[in-house]
């Protein structure tokens, strides 16, 4: 199956990751062949991508917004979890995953799979059924960092019976009664942090397959948060708690 990929930043992204098969780069005619284009553009000569220009109307027809950039692809390249335990070891790190549980907003995904690269999550779990999957939206929402991060579709309960014999430990987020304050959960070994849908949370038996819950502080009058807020906010607690390792240098 082949799609289309819009916005500079994801093309740019999933060029320099280099997993996908591509076929050709489209360009609105008259765009400015400069900065972040410039760089799309040597990629591709390097790489021996097509590159066609046309009137901006065409590209519009297959996919808006797109910012007069759109790259012709093959599918996304789901892996396993043990490619995903392969790169913790790699890394010489704790196993450090993302699990989500039937989210459906590609929105939401988006943001969640973009923290979850910037803060050097190893890999991310998503279920057979009922989730928003890696498409050309989930892409551009994760501004392609997708593209760099090992992404596995799985039977999530056989998943998590997998990571606790590795000796992972599987937190969910959950706001009710049963889950733990923050202060009573340790979050820098190896961790699994489970986030669930945007309506429902966790599925019944995911959440029962945790080792615990975790409850994020709360402090005004609105008694939830956004799933992809949530997640993002307990994973850069989770960074924290390993000091944030493999931290870049500031700039300059």
């Amino acid at each position: 199956m082949r799609e289309w990929i819009p916005g500079r930043h994801p093309v740019y992204e999933l060029l320099k990751a280099g997993r996908r098969q591509v076929f050709e780069l489209m360009l609105a005619e008259g765009v400015q062949e400069k900065d972040r284009l410039a760089e799309i553009l040597n990629l591709c000569r390097t790489q021996k991508i097509p590159v066609g220009r046309f009137p901006r109307q065409k590209l519009d027809d297959i996919t808006q917004p797109n910012q007069g950039v759109l790259l012709r692809v093959g599918e996304y390249p789901y892996l396993d979890l043990g490619a995903i335990l392969e790169r913790a070891r790699q890394r010489d790190e704790p196993p450090f995953i993302l699990i989500l549980d039937a989210l459906q907003d590609p929105q939401n995904l988006g943001t969640l799979l973009r923290t979850a690269e910037i803060v050097g999550v190893h890999g991310v779990l998503l279920p057979f059924r009922r989730t928003a999957t890696i498409t050309p939206a989930v892409v551009n929402a994760s501004s392609g960092a997708s593209e760099h991060l090992i992404i596995a579709q799985l039977n999530l309960h056989q998943a998590i019976d997998t990571l606790k014999a590795a000796g992972v430990w599987v937190i969910g987020l959950e706001g009710g009664p049963r889950a733990r304050s923050l202060e009573q959960v340790r979050l820098d070994g190896p961790l699994a942090l489970v986030v669930g849908s945007e309506g429902q949370g966790m599925r019944q038996l995911v959440e029962r397959s945790c080792d615990l819950l975790l409850r994020l502080p709360m402090r005004g009058e609105i008694d939830s948060l956004n799933a992809a807020v949530a997640g993002s906010v307990a994973l850069y607690l989770a960074w924290q708690a390993r000091a944030f390792q493999g931290r870049r240098s500031a700039p300059g």
